[in-house]
């Protein structure tokens, strides 16, 4: 039941090509827009916290429900309250997935600002190359948002599931059916993630080729 942890955006930092000549001087569209991917950067930082912490309470739930199928009927009141530890990792996953989901609502609204910079750039490839690069950024989060839908639905089967467990009368035939939700919705999940991380490289690289027709020089602080 565990996804891979989320590619994040780059941060980077300015190398100064352009310093401005002093405190008065009206800063160009193209360095209003740097100064406005970079507000983004800070703003999904809350998203980029939340990565470790889930994947380590996914792995701790997958080691708890492989404790749970080996054990027999006779262990029962085993598997009950190994259930109910399943279940509250469940509430803390969603606990750190909606601040996920916060963190990049929060991103996509700072995001917005770039349709009135990009307004503003007058030489045609760099505005081309800006506007290319907001597509890939309203994708991405057209992405993220069904990835979050379909890992709500994958929380939500597995509290499902972790109640049958619980239940002595359980048949076989409505474990394995649940058992396939599961799966089906996680693999759902998978392929979601898959695109998010595709399409956060591509943003990264388009951003850094807007730097590039901008003249601007950065230099990678961090990549995720």
């Amino acid at each position: 039941m565990s996804i891979l942890k989320k590619i994040g955006l780059y941060t980077m930092i300015v190398a100064g090509a352009l310093s401005l000549a002093g405190c008065m001087n009206k800063q160009t569209p193209e360095e209003k827009m740097f100064d406005e991917l970079e507000k983004v950067v800070s703003v999904e930082k809350v998203f980029e916290e939340q990565q470790e912490p889930l994947v380590k309470l996914e792995k701790q739930e997958k080691q708890i429900y492989e404790q749970i199928i080996s054990l027999g009927m006779k262990e029962y009141d085993q598997i009950v309250k190994l259930s109910d530890e399943a279940l509250k990792i469940v509430d803390k996953r969603k606990g750190h997935i909606d601040k996920e989901k916060e963190s990049i609502t929060e991103s996509e609204k700072e995001f917005e600002s770039v349709t009135s910079i990009i307004e503003e750039i007058e030489d045609s490839s760099v505005k081309k190359q800006a506007t290319q690069l907001q597509k890939t950024m309203e994708k991405r989060y057209e992405i993220h948002g069904e990835l979050y839908k379909n890992y709500n639905e994958g929380l939500q089967y597995d509290k499902e599931l972790y109640e049958m467990l619980k239940n002595k009368e359980l048949s076989f035939e409505k474990l394995e059916e649940q058992i396939n939700k599961v799966n089906q919705v996680y693999e759902t999940v998978l392929k979601n993630n898959q695109k998010f991380n595709d399409i956060t490289d591509q943003y990264n690289k388009e951003k850094m080729a807007f730097y590039k027709e901008a003249g601007i020089e950065v230099s990678n602080e961090k990549k995720k």
